[in-house]
């Protein structure tokens, strides 16, 4: 029993450490960039990330802006030529038109009204044969109030129509005014088409003009 006790103790201190033959991980140190590339790089990723501006779509918005709190001041900011100056005369020759109809259609709309309203609260006995529509028939009182009433509604309905053109119009033509055409060209010259109906055995050819694009 001494005999191998001895022999343990001598195979415990002879065995070698079995965890120092374990490698140990050593972490590389990475180099440090310059702050030269830094910037550089810094610069890079902003370039980046800015976005790309329209100015035809800026300009549409601002002139729809414009257009919107004054009729054809949109047009106006456009640039000022012969053919924007003539669209706006046009649209405020548009709504003086359509605001002297509607004067002139609520004047006769209530005139009709009140002599309906007359005929209706006086005996027939005693109405005034003086008063301006007194030889009016109700039938024919009654269709031209409906008729005026009916004319004011339309007449409402193309403000707003020319109200909402007026900026819709300001908005396409600032769009139009970035809009690149390239290399388009139109070129127009005269020339001969061939018909398909001969004339004494011969082929007629009748003068033309022809339309020649280029891309």
């Amino acid at each position: 029993m001494r005999n191998f006790l001895l022999l343990c103790l001598l195979v415990f201190f002879l065995v070698p450490d079995t965890r120092a033959q374990n490698p140990v991980e050593v972490k590389e140190k990475q180099p440090e960039l310059p702050k030269d590339s830094i910037i550089q790089q810094t610069d890079t990723l902003k370039k980046k990330r800015t976005a790309y501006i329209n100015p035809g779509k800026v300009a549409g918005r601002r002139a729809v802006f414009r257009s919107l709190i004054v009729p054809g001041l949109g047009q106006i900011g456009n640039g000022i030529t012969v053919y924007r100056l003539a669209k706006v005369a046009g649209i405020y020759t548009g709504a003086t038109l359509l605001t002297l109809s509607y004067i002139d259609n609520n004047r006769n709309y209530k005139l009709v009204l009140e002599e309906l309203e007359y005929r209706a609260k006086t005996p027939p006995d005693q109405l005034d044969p003086t008063r301006l529509l007194a030889n009016r028939q109700d039938d024919g009182l009654i269709l031209a109030k409906d008729t005026f009433r009916r004319n004011k509604e339309v007449i409402v309905f193309s403000f707003i129509g020319l109200y909402l053109l007026n900026a819709v119009e300001a908005y396409i033509d600032a769009r139009l005014k970035y809009f690149d055409v390239g290399d388009i060209a139109f070129k127009v010259s005269p020339g001969m088409i061939a018909t398909d109906a001969p004339v004494y055995g011969y082929n007629q050819s009748l003068p033309g003009l022809k339309l020649t694009v280029k891309f």
